[in-house]
């Protein structure tokens, strides 16, 4: 029997992912925090365009028919867009403790050799901040409890996102664009 739970497929602008998030219900699941990845394969050096359609289908094959999975990450973010791929409304699979508890946000690149804060990458670290920041103002989730997946007890991926991902750096970046757009109210202190 197929389980699969499908995709929305459909990529986005940070403003645009921003409205189309403010419009989702989630009233059958409903995630306590983020869990961030990088794709590390492909690399950004594999996609010089950034992800196409084509790509995201493929990952649906691989995903539903090679790993027999009920669904994939939630997100693929590149330096061009913000792909929605499972429902947002729905859980994922993507991190073996937290797939019933988190959205999974997969980055494009591979940031244990690829940098997170120049060039491509930059851009990549730009829409992935800005998506976080969506998620937890429309979810009320506190950015600070964003996750890893290599802090996963049970993930084999010990490496990802990469040691150029820096979480505190990250979470504050996140907490900023929170306080730029809703005035700082009730933004908790930055994470040292």
């Amino acid at each position: 029997m197929d389980t699969w739970k499908g995709i929305i497929g459909a990529s986005f602008t940070p403003a645009t992912f921003d409205q189309y998030c403010h419009l989702l219900h989630w009233l059958a699941w409903r995630p306590s925090f983020i869990v961030l990845h990088n794709t590390s394969i492909p690399t950004l050096a594999d996609r010089p365009n950034g992800l196409s359609k084509g790509n995201i289908l493929d990952l649906e094959n691989y995903y539903r028919h090679v790993q027999h999975w009920s669904a994939g990450p939630h997100l693929f973010i590149d330096d061009h867009q913000i792909w929605v791929f499972t429902p947002l409304t729905v859980s994922g699979v993507h991190s073996p403790s937290w797939n019933k508890l988190a959205l999974g946000i997969e980055m494009l690149g591979e940031y244990q050799t690829e940098p997170f804060n120049s060039g491509r990458g930059a851009q990549v670290h730009a829409n992935a901040v800005a998506a976080v920041a969506t998620l937890s103002a429309v979810l009320g989730l506190d950015p600070a409890t964003m996750k890893l997946h290599k802090e996963d007890p049970l993930t084999t991926h010990k490496g990802c996102p990469g040691k150029h991902v820096v979480k505190a750096a990250f979470i504050n970046e996140v907490q900023a664009l929170l306080a730029e757009r809703h005035g700082g109210e009730h933004t908790p202190a930055p994470i040292v």
